[in-house]
């Protein structure tokens, strides 16, 4: 490698793009044209940084497996910074096992990192775990160090264990810290700040209360019944129940946990959960709907039974604890009927709605009907055309981040 082409390649080590542009800048050989892409992806463009290295794996040929596949990994990681989670992953992971067999440690952690980071991305904790559990990050250097103890907080705030993510972002700052890349420290401190900032709601006896993670952390681990509306589950202490194929269900746990030490009539209770107004009712329809209500109410009262109880009141219904001191539902800090997508685009990067229909389990087509009523809104905007279309929104105070969004189902 030439002294030229080594200079660049530290400048970039170094976060120095423009120090590595200025070395290789006018030569179209297969490492410059690598080094061109990892310094344009540096600078913030990233379809020219895309276009460069897909041009170095192809004039590096067939027989220098290992400059293909590091050209691979520098790919996979401007998909992933923009957010194009149809970049097919298996071609990162056979890049992985290639630097793998060739004992190119550091990119070969650099691009299991990658994988995971995509993971944690969609909610796909078990899978992120799994293969984090293969990454030593001792003898990683100081920035792929700061990126493997991003991660370990992220998957720690996610499963809501705040002592592990404050004690992960701490030897993230001290990895960036020698690192001395100002981005890598940015991305440090944006993530420190999820855990000062509100993650839900805690909604009882008619009072709601914002909550930072640690106090969702105390709130789960406390005796009390808990109505999870973020990751649609009812628990008191270690026993928790999934509602999550149940919504019908979960929606009168939680009215029952609202209105918890009271009653909640049965028109309410309707209205609710069958979304009927009373108005609209007539009297055959009125007394269809209350032997629905019946019916659910009686699928709700088996499945809770470990937790609560569920009695039948003079007016309506009323849940008791089965052994919990009180009741009580905790929410997203704001709910919206398109919470989600905008808790995705609050994170300040650009989404496609195909990257969004990913990360969301859900068909495109809705996402795209979500981001369109958005956009009337005004809470979200768009820019470029067809595949290139980019959705954002500056990030909104006070709003929910992904850290309590549910995760996919298992078979999903």
């Amino acid at each position: 490698m030439d002294s030229l082409i080594t200079a660049a390649a530290r400048a970039l080590a170094a976060g120095d793009a423009l120090g590595a542009l200025n070395r290789v800048a006018l030569r179209d050989d297969a490492p410059a044209l690598a080094l061109r892409g990892i310094a344009m992806a540096q600078l913030g463009d990233l379809a020219r940084a895309k276009a460069l290295l897909r041009g170095a794996a192809r004039a590096f040929g067939a027989r220098e497996a290992v400059a293909r596949a590091r050209c691979v990994v520098a790919e996979a990681e401007i998909a992933l910074a923009a957010r194009d989670l149809n970049w097919p992953a298996g071609a990162l992971a056979a890049a992985r096992r290639t630097l793998e067999a060739h004992h190119d440690r550091l990119n070969a952690e650099h691009a299991r990192l990658l994988e995971i980071r995509r993971l944690l991305l969609i909610g796909r904790l078990d899978e992120a775990e799994r293969l984090l559990a293969g990454a030593d990050p001792a003898p990683l250097p100081p920035p792929l160090r700061a990126a493997h103890a991003l991660i370990v907080a992220g998957i720690a705030m996610r499963r809501v264990r705040t002592r592990a993510a404050r004690e992960a972002l701490a030897v993230a700052a001290r990895a960036a810290q020698r690192a001395a890349i100002p981005a890598l420290s940015a991305e440090v401190a944006s993530a420190a700040q999820w855990l000062a900032a509100p993650a839900a709601r805690r909604i009882a006896r008619g009072r709601q209360t914002p909550l930072r993670l640690d106090e969702v952390e105390a709130l789960l681990a406390s005796p009390a019944l808990v109505v999870d509306a973020c990751r649609y589950v009812v628990r008191a202490g270690p026993d928790a129940i999934s509602l999550a194929r149940r919504p019908v269900l979960f929606v009168l746990a939680r009215t029952l946990a609202e209105a918890w030490p009271g009653d909640v009539p049965r028109d309410a209770l309707i209205e609710r959960a069958f979304r009927i107004r009373r108005a609209d009712q007539t009297d055959q329809t009125d007394q269809t709907q209350h032997a629905r209500l019946r019916v659910e109410i009686g699928r709700l009262r088996a499945m809770l039974e470990p937790l609560a109880r569920i009695d039948a009141t003079k007016s309506g219904f009323a849940i008791t604890p089965a052994e919990a001191r009180e009741a009580v539902v905790l929410a997203r800090p704001v709910e919206e009927k398109h919470a989600a997508v905008l808790a995705f685009l609050a994170d300040g990067e650009s989404w496609s709605s195909s990257a969004l229909a990913i990360a969301l389990g859900a068909s495109q087509r809705t996402v795209q009907r979500a981001l369109d009523a958005l956009a009337a809104a005004g809470k979200a905007q768009s820019y470029g055309h067809g595949r290139a279309r980019r959705w954002t929104t500056p990030p909104m105070p006070g709003f929910a981040t992904t850290l309590l969004l549910p995760a996919p189902l298992p078979g999903d």
